[in-house]
């Protein structure tokens, strides 16, 4: 963990587009309780395909409009050149600096990958056509890419994104610190020494959960499995004894040296909120 303490911390918020005008307000109610945490960024997701372009344009200008640094996702797969680089063009005219750079899902129904497979071409067109103007974070896998052939091959496919021209990188989230930990020391291993920011995901529904984390390949530890199907639909219980298990999570981290948190918020505030406190930040 040594590469990591060297970093002073951040501390983030990530958001996805709304697609109703009653969503839109609700996340700026979301956003405006958050925003007196002081955030270093807040980010917005893109569909698959670039299928929420616009409306992660607007949600990110809003952001900045406010006073805040917004940092858009941006994602390769079923896009062209072409459409990547107006997109990037547009978020240079409107004073935006930073972007989160994936590789992104595959639409639904269409087979076509688009101009680049992965996130490393992305990333590398980026720096191509864009120089040093944005700031550029990418994803990694503490717990490796359920597309990835070995934990070997995931390392090096993140070492190739950094080699790109990547800043830092965002985790998926996790629950099983040990697992951040063994990641950040192959990463030294390998030369890689950039920021490895821990990615959170508060727990408020294990349904939803369950459905998030088998899709990305993160693991939800056996033990907390089975108590949250314990609680069965006892909202309050799953809220409780999340919050426990994602403080205790969190506190390991930063006292470990990890160089911050990313928040994967859902839009809401409440949870987020409750772990800042209880975290001292």
């Amino acid at each position: 963990m040594e590469s990591q303490k060297k970093f002073e911390p951040e501390f983030s918020f990530e958001f996805f587009p709304p697609r109703s005008p009653e969503a839109v307000e609700k996340l700026r109610v979301t956003r405006a309780q958050l925003a007196q945490l002081k955030p270093r960024f807040f980010s917005v997701t893109f569909g698959a395909g670039g299928s929420t372009r616009e409306r992660t344009l607007e949600t990110a200008l809003e952001i900045q409009k406010q006073g805040f640094e917004a940092a858009p996702h941006i994602s390769c797969v079923g896009s062209t050149r072409e459409s990547l680089g107006a997109v990037l063009e547009q978020y240079k005219l409107h004073g935006i600096r930073h972007i989160v750079a994936l590789r992104g899902d595959q639409p639904s129904g269409t087979m076509d990958s688009g101009a680049f497979r992965y996130a490393s071409e992305l990333v590398a067109f980026i720096r191509e056509t864009t120089g040093d103007h944005f700031r550029i974070e990418v994803a990694c896998y503490p717990e490796y890419h359920p597309q990835a052939a070995s934990p070997a091959a995931d390392l090096a496919n993140f070492k190739r994104k950094i080699d790109a021209g990547a800043n830092s990188a965002i985790t998926q989230y996790f629950y099983n610190a040990d697992a951040y930990f063994r990641f950040v020391e192959a990463c030294e291993e390998s030369g890689i020494n950039t920021a490895i920011v821990p990615g959170i995901m508060p727990i408020s529904n294990f349904t939803q959960l369950a459905r998030f984390s088998d899709a990305c390949g993160a693991e939800i530890p056996r033990w907390i499995r089975r108590r949250l199907e314990s609680f069965g639909d006892d909202r309050a219980s799953i809220r409780a004894f999340g919050l426990d298990v994602v403080t205790e999570l969190c506190d390991r981290l930063l006292a470990a040296g990890a160089p911050g948190l990313h928040f994967y918020t859902l839009n809401m505030a409440g949870l987020s909120t409750t772990l800042w406190q209880r975290l001292g930040l």
